[in-house]
């Protein structure tokens, strides 16, 4: 992190890919290349376009764009601030993670708020590419969140996913199945 703000995109930081996040993309988007992939779902955020710029490439399809699979909105400690914060151990990050709630952070968007988003997405994209393989490029909060749903564990199990892993989950009428998490065997 180079100590200056993220820019902001309707409020949320939306940093560009650095160089390793670059390479990162290319490494992930070979593997899913070789996975059968059929539609392809990115965020309003760049980083995520980014991100499957390679796959996309290689498809020759359009990206759908899923807004409600944007990161967790962290209020306050949005621009790269929540780094900085964790990195410092502030009281409020530490209070974040024991709770498990982001609304902990002044003006953070709440578990339910976030978790009800990111369930009305993933079901959106369930009814609209039914029978499809998708693949979704998203942020660790809202993967996070996907695989709690997924699993019913605690809200922050698994906050924490590596950048460029593939975490898998397989979505039927009755419920959704987590097949891998943060898999970065691709990445070298």
């Amino acid at each position: 992190m180079t100590g200056r703000p993220f820019p902001l995109v309707a409020g949320h930081g939306d940093p560009a890919l650095s160089p390793s996040g670059r390479a990162q993309a290319a490494q992930v988007c070979a593997r899913l290349a070789e996975w059968g992939i059929d539609v392809v779902v990115v965020t309003s955020l760049r980083r995520t376009v980014q991100t499957a710029a390679p796959l996309l490439e290689h498809l020759g399809v359009e990206p759908v764009v899923e807004r409600g699979l944007r990161e967790v909105f962290l209020g306050d400690w949005e621009g790269g601030e929540f780094r900085r914060r964790v990195i410092d151990g502030d009281p409020i990050a530490l209070r974040m993670y024991d709770e498990q709630r982001w609304d902990v952070i002044p003006g953070a968007e709440s578990n339910e708020a976030f978790f009800s988003r990111v369930r009305g997405s993933v079901d959106r994209i369930f009814a609209d590419h039914r029978g499809r393989r998708v693949a979704v490029f998203a942020h660790g909060g809202t993967i996070g969140a996907i695989l709690s749903m997924a699993t019913g564990s605690e809200p922050f199990a698994f906050v924490g996913a590596d950048n460029g892993s593939i975490s898998e989950v397989v979505l039927t009428p009755r419920n959704w199945v987590v097949r891998r998490f943060n898999d970065t065997a691709h990445l070298h």
